[in-house]
């Protein structure tokens, strides 16, 4: 199973007056990297949240959103903090006292001071709000996967298309290689018979300078390196798994030999059939830069 690195999913689940809602979304990055936004109410399941998906996930940049609602009524209480009341209090007096002014304090005035009387939610099952919250991560993250298999499909195909362009394109310059040392051996000994006339060719001379010119631009090394790579990158995609990275070296591998043969040869075909090859080679790279 092959899989892209961008994907989105969302998952809701409640129960009784609590709900959670979980949305996931991912880009391509070379490493695992999770991004988790959640109520400070739930800071204490990061760790949890961060290994359940590492279940589903081994590359990409992950973000994470999550939300928690308890609709459940009598949930919050009023708190009143009466050792801060009294330290208003005394603050209060002292300026009265030191300033010479009437202490016109009434009980209205402590209460609107700032954290005297607070509402605030009452404790909460953190094992209940743990599995909910698990569950949602869960449902969100399998259609995460699910979205991701679906795009490394669509690429695997893509890919694979690409690839056989590519093995066309190697067969030809394979097929066409040895007619250039042909082509030059008859060109050569053209030249020379002009030049020498009814003189006696020196063959010996003439294969020498062919062998010179064979070794300068044969590519026969580069082909069979390029051809097994290619073969290895259909059949690593056709395997599926974690292969982003290891396509991406293959790739490398690939655009070397490549730039070699368009290096060595002066044959305006085989030119432009590397050529097209590096064309692939780089939409192919860029490709593989989406895969898990």
């Amino acid at each position: 199973m092959l899989k892209s690195m961008t994907g989105f999913g969302r998952f809701e689940t409640s129960q009784g007056d609590r709900k959670v809602t979980v949305e996931i979304k991912s880009v391509n990055h070379r490493y695992l990297e999770l991004g988790i936004k959640l109520p400070k109410k739930l800071n204490f399941l990061e760790g949890n949240i961060r290994n359940e998906l590492k279940k589903y996930v081994e590359r990409g940049k992950v973000d994470v959103f999550i939300s928690y609602e308890n609709l459940g009524v009598g949930n919050e209480c009023i708190r009143y903090n009466a050792v801060l009341a009294r330290e208003y209090f005394e603050c209060y007096s002292k300026i009265s006292r030191e300033l010479g002014i009437d202490n016109d304090i009434k009980a209205s005035h402590i209460m609107k001071s700032p954290d005297v009387i607070t509402i605030e939610s009452e404790e909460d099952d953190e094992e209940a709000i743990t599995s909910l919250v698990l569950q949602a991560i869960d449902g969100a993250a399998e259609k995460l996967v699910e979205t991701r298999v679906l795009e490394g499909e669509h690429l695997r195909e893509d890919l694979v298309n690409k690839l056989n362009g590519m093995i066309t394109n190697v067969a030809f310059i394979t097929e066409k290689s040895p007619e250039i040392i042909s082509e030059y051996k008859e060109k050569i000994t053209t030249k020379i018979n002009e030049l020498l006339e009814d003189a006696q060719i020196d063959e010996a001379r003439i294969a020498q300078e062919v062998t010179i010119f064979a070794d300068k631009v044969c590519v026969d090394e580069e082909l069979v390196r390029l051809d097994s790579h290619i073969k290895a990158m259909k059949e690593a995609l056709m395997n599926g798994g974690t292969i982003g990275r290891r396509l991406d070296f293959i790739a490398q591998e690939m655009n070397r030999e490549a730039n070699t043969i368009l290096s060595k040869t002066s044959d305006a075909e085989i030119s432009d059939k590397a050529i097209a090859l590096k064309t692939d080679i780089e939409k192919v790279r860029e490709q593989i830069q989406n895969i898990e």
